[in-house]
């Protein structure tokens, strides 16, 4: 009888222990998520005929982001930012490209102030798999990344009229998982735009080629740079399948 109680008691704490290191397990699965949403704030700064200095006049940027996960080193985001440029030639660009003169006519101060609207998708690239770094999937709390994809870009205020164009982004950035739903990071971007415009002031377009250099596509066009730190949270959690 003693015999059979001791076998008893064997079998619960088998049974026990089971059934903890089942849960035990259970709990190290990283829980995986579609999509994440967010914010950034950070520094931006125009490149063309009135700056051709990086990091040179910088302004105030601000973006919402909304990032479609789809792996562990994959996603596409995509983004909503407005930023302010502003420049000014110091009295080096002429008035009339085509002049005949020596200097090719005569120096003119030009000076703008506007606001961007950029609207654009770009595919993200993680070095290392991005999650808590928990389970048996290894991925890292913290990864840096690339990224280039392709957007809109609208030129609007300083007096001038509005003016849009596509740009092609590319950046790097690097992530770090704060939370298991918390994420923080930092971004820099260079955005290529096709327009000549974005430094119009309210005398028109003095900016416009003043060299009297043909453009073509992205040659000889306005370019502008965002570089932010910012916060997301992730959301939908995916399906899993059940192995039982």
């Amino acid at each position: 009888m003693a015999r059979k109680t001791e076998q008893t008691w064997i079998r619960t704490a088998i049974t026990i222990c089971c059934l903890l290191l089942g849960f035990a397990a259970h709990a190290e699965e990283e829980l995986e998520y579609k999509m994440d949403m967010g914010a950034g704030l950070g520094g931006c700064f125009y490149l063309g005929d009135a700056n051709n200095s990086p990091f040179g006049n910088l302004s105030m940027m601000g973006a919402i982001t909304a990032r479609r996960i789809l792996n562990a080193r994959m996603a596409v985001k995509a983004n909503l930012a407005i930023g302010h440029i502003h420049g000014t030639t110091s009295g080096f660009i002429p008035m009339n490209a085509y002049s005949l003169t020596p200097e090719g006519g005569i120096p003119a101060s030009v000076k703008f102030s506007r606001n961007v609207l950029d609207l654009g998708v770009q595919f993200e690239l993680n070095f290392w798999g991005f999650g808590t770094g928990v389970g048996y999937k290894g991925n890292s709390r913290i990864t840096p990344y690339i990224l280039a994809g392709a957007g809109i870009t609208v030129g609007m205020g300083g007096g001038a009229d509005a003016c849009g164009g596509m740009n092609i982004p590319v950046g790097i950035g690097v992530k770090y998982k704060l939370k298991p739903r918390v994420n923080i990071g930092f971004e820099w971007t260079m955005r290529f735009s096709t327009t000549d415009k974005l430094d119009a002031t309210a005398y028109g377009t003095q900016l416009n080629d003043p060299y009297g250099v043909k453009s073509a596509m992205f040659k000889n066009k306005d370019s502008y740079s965002f570089a932010m730190f910012f916060i997301t949270y992730d959301m939908f959690p995916k399906y899993r399948k059940c192995n039982n």
